[in-house]
């Protein structure tokens, strides 16, 4: 991964060189904050680890048992999905990956009587064996492969914690498990058996993704100019203190417009706490350069625009055509214009003197991947740092989750007495 913040200097908002060597000295202080929770395995810190303490061995045992499926189903929410969809929407496989983390009932049911459930593995996955959306969603899945003959036993693979609801059903009925790692939140768990199980189900070499994350970590240093995740995760919070308070996240791949949906529930879920934070947007380019880039380019000064692209990929030749005024397109490719685009868009928004980081990886592959959500990883952790928020919480999640159990007769919680008591203005 490679970070330039060429284009987040002298912006408006933006930060200088002096901003980025002054604020040297806190990142080597968080640096040695960061290094010290890896090594004791601390809450939260343990996630940085994971490229290392992570057993691919294991997850293959757990995988082998099924035959190459048609497809795979993740039923989860949050972290404990979108880690997963990131990889199995990036990397070309003949196995299709579906994410059930909805309580839609017609997304719902569309997708279950559409899938071969035959031939499909299901992938259920939470930590507590608890959540709501996700056992929900998994009592209806399970209830449509009795309905279509399928022995759901047979087709189950569970991904929870040492206790819990899920935890038992697998241990009755003999299911391939895999265990959510200690002292890792859902949102830091993709390169642990949550975001990896379906990625070996897959076919995708599972070692790749570690070992791109194994590049991240060493990566990592006590100075912002020498660690790629410290240069984003420095200059970010810098920009974001400046006023730069909305984050457009902006790939130039079609494959990575899920990785842009993880970045923002890690980013949210993790900075957005005492008043402070970044809020994410999601953006894809070039599609979005006729949707947002009106609004980032000449909208509220409070952006920041974060441009990433793989520098190879396969490309797609576009032919010669006499039309008038197309000619220029003939013998140019759907790769070089949508890397034109690309650096149209940043000469764009730096004319318009809107920041904007680029960020690179080699190509869309597994440690390339890897790689990648490491050290997005490691910047989110470090912007946590040098805010001085509790990175790793989300207390304003769990009052939600509380509220719609109380509701549903789940348990006995305050939080749910504050739904009949909401005002309204109602206009029929």
């Amino acid at each position: 991964m490679r970070v330039d913040l060429g284009n987040a200097l002298e912006t408006t908002p933006g930060i200088t060189t002096e901003t980025l060597d002054r604020l040297d000295e806190r990142v080597a202080a968080a640096h040695d904050r960061i290094a010290a929770g890896m090594a004791d395995d601390e809450f939260g810190y343990a996630a940085l680890t994971l490229p290392e303490t992570a057993d691919p061995d294991r997850i293959h045992a757990a995988v082998d048992g099924f035959d190459r499926p048609e497809a795979v189903l993740t039923v989860g929410i949050g972290g404990s999905a979108l880690g997963a969809a990131t990889l199995a929407t990036a990397l070309e496989s003949d196995v299709d990956a579906y994410v059930l983390d909805n309580v839609d009932p017609d997304d719902a049911r569309a997708l279950l009587d559409d899938l071969p459930l035959a031939d499909t593995v299901v992938n259920v996955v939470s930590k507590s064996g608890t959540t709501a959306e996700t056992l929900a969603n998994f009592l209806v899945a399970r209830e449509a492969m009795a309905d279509a003959g399928v022995d759901w036993t047979d087709r189950t693979l569970v991904t929870t914690g040492e206790s819990g609801n899920l935890r038992e059903l697998a241990d009755r009925h003999g299911l391939p498990s895999l265990p959510v790692p200690d002292g890792v939140p859902g949102r830091f768990s993709a390169l642990s058996t949550v975001g990896l199980a379906v990625a070996a189900l897959q076919g995708h070499d599972v070692e790749a993704v570690l070992a791109g994350g194994r590049d991240g970590m060493a990566s990592l240093s006590g100075s912002l100019y020498e660690s790629p995740a410290y240069a984003y995760g420095a200059a970010t919070y810098a920009l974001a203190e400046r006023g730069a308070r909305t984050n457009a996240v902006m790939p130039y791949a079609e494959s990575l417009e899920t990785f842009a949906e993880w970045f923002a529930q890690l980013w949210a879920e993790s900075l957005g706490k005492d008043g402070l934070g970044q809020t994410p947007a999601r953006a894809l380019g070039a599609t979005d350069q006729h949707s947002q880039l009106q609004l980032y380019r000449a909208g509220p000064p409070d952006k920041l625009v974060t441009l990433v692209r793989p520098t190879e990929r396969a490309d797609v030749p576009i032919p010669e055509t006499d039309l008038d005024g197309l000619a220029y397109l003939g013998g140019s490719s759907l790769g070089g214009l949508l890397d034109a685009e690309f650096e149209a868009t940043e000469a764009s928004l730096a004319a318009a003197d809107v920041p904007n980081v680029r960020v690179e990886i080699d190509r869309v592959d597994e440690r390339s991947l890897g790689e990648l959500l490491y050290g997005m990883e490691a910047a989110c952790v470090l912007y946590g740092e040098l805010a001085s928020v509790s990175t790793f919480t989300q207390p304003a999640v769990e009052w939600g989750k509380k509220a719609a159990r109380g509701l549903l007769g789940g348990g006995d919680f305050p939080e749910a007495d504050a739904v009949t008591e909401k005002r309204e203005l109602r206009v029929d």
